[in-house]
């Protein structure tokens, strides 16, 4: 049985991409890229749910004014080059 879109409830959503909110603030940890082990397979770059990664030659460079430290691109690195760091206090 198909579901049309009148039969899914709301959610809260944001109309505004995260590219113009700088979230970074919000960081408790920060990924840490060891560009030597990089093998350019720029899966960081697809999941990263905030788009704060950029490829430079095929190799990530994260924009930390918007990346909220959430992981996802160290768990996704097949080549384990991304470490979270936690942030230290200004």
């Amino acid at each position: 049985m198909s579901r049309s879109y009148e039969d899914i409830p709301l959610t809260p959503i944001s109309d505004t991409p995260s590219t113009v909110n700088m979230t970074g603030l919000w960081r408790v940890f920060r990924p840490v890229v060891d560009l030597d082990k990089c093998r350019k397979c720029t899966l960081c770059w697809k999941f990263c749910p905030d788009a704060a990664i950029e490829l430079v030659d095929g190799k990530p460079n994260i924009d930390l004014r918007y990346c909220k430290g959430c992981g996802i691109c160290a768990n996704e690195c097949p080549a384990e080059c991304i470490i979270m760091v936690k942030e230290e206090a200004e």
